[in-house]
């Protein structure tokens, strides 16, 4: 069984639901500091179960919320902000140069994802499974989607974080490797032109981890609520496992061109589970169920030697009656955006 574990990044909120520069006060204890004052990350610890993986989330959640009501504020999994806001950036050398040399893209990057690693035998494997899972991701981002609103008004889409996340130079889909050194030597001409100061600025959609032997999946936005996280945990593992059995079995790649893949996570991004998706194999549009299913169709042996298929079914039928993240703000807006606030508030340790 391969372990998994999930990064989660949030928002601090204050009492009317505006981003508040809180970060430095509320950090420590296991809570990270990121790129802007307005947020905080957690991570669990490599799990082998999705009981282990569910608890882990939910206490992460619950240190996140009490040091962030220690510093005065309020903590919220939610994408982007629902409210107008002007961020700031953490005072750390590091992301002082991001934000001098990427401008307003930095500027404007208060945004919160949910990156999963699931652990892999190694470069080769890792790069083998990356050459494998494009087509797929964006069904992950749908069922993730989280951030319909944007400078306090509707998007139009239901990620808007995937949109404004794509404006970094790193940022998206990529092609086929073939190798583990192929790999490292496009992370390096990235780094050695300046589209990424380090290699931890490489923000393709999936990408060896450069701190644990890992490979991390990073299209989704970060859940509503925690057993949507532990969803998309199951189905990235599943995934991974499914690709390096895959590989290991010489099944052909997929062989779909980066262009598509942007546009199959563009349609993703504006859909959520409520319009059409890409199929990840037909590669035309479905319904956002029909998508779903395909993907569960795909990793189904994963999940039942893991144990977990029924556990998954019920998950992704919860998801599917409620909505996404998304759906469920957009009810909220009906009593005004700062009442999204709230309920997200309420929901991200429900």
């Amino acid at each position: 069984m391969r372990t998994v574990g999930v990064e989660e990044e949030f928002l601090l909120v204050d009492e009317a639901g505006a981003p508040v520069g809180l970060a430095q006060e509320a950090a420590g204890g296991g809570v990270q500091l990121e790129l802007k004052e307005e947020m905080l990350e957690t991570g669990t610890d490599p799990c082998l179960t999705l009981e282990e993986l569910e608890a882990d989330v939910r206490r992460q959640r619950r240190v996140a919320a009490a040091a962030a009501g220690d510093a005065g504020a309020r903590l919220a999994a939610l994408a982007t902000s629902p409210l107008p806001v002007t961020s700031s950036v953490t005072a750390a050398f590091r992301y002082r140069r991001i934000a001098a040399e990427y401008g307003l893209t930095a500027r404007e990057q208060l945004t919160c994802g949910c990156h999963v690693h699931v652990q892999v035998a190694d470069d080769e494997e890792g790069v083998a499974v990356l050459d494998r899972i494009g087509p797929w991701l964006p069904v992950l981002l749908a069922m993730s989607a989280n951030s319909p609103f944007w400078n306090g008004v509707d998007s139009g889409y239901a990620s808007y974080r995937s949109q404004v996340w794509q404006r970094w130079p790193t940022a998206g889909p990529t092609g086929t490797f073939g190798s583990a050194e192929a790999y490292r030597q496009v992370v390096d001409a990235l780094v050695a032109t300046g589209s990424a100061l380090d290699r931890a600025m490489i923000y393709f959609d999936a990408r060896l981890s450069e701190r644990y032997p890992t490979l991390e999946i990073r299209v989704a936005d970060v859940c509503l609520r925690a057993e949507d996280t532990v969803l998309l945990g199951a189905l990235a593992r599943a995934l991974v496992e499914t690709s390096a059995r895959e590989a290991a079995d010489g099944f052909p790649l997929p062989g779909v061109r980066p262009e598509v893949l942007r546009g199959a996570g563009w349609r993703a991004g504006r859909a959520g589970l409520r319009g059409p998706l890409v199929h990840p194999v037909r590669l035309i549009q479905v319904p956002a169920a029909e998508a779903v299913a395909a993907l569960i169709d795909h990793v189904r042996p994963a999940l039942a030697q893991a144990g977990e298929e029924a556990t998954v079914a019920a998950a992704w039928q919860r998801l599917l009656a409620r909505g996404s993240g998304a759906e469920e703000q957009r009810i909220w807006a009906v009593d005004g955006v700062p009442a999204v606030v709230a309920g997200a508030v309420a929901a991200t340790l429900a």
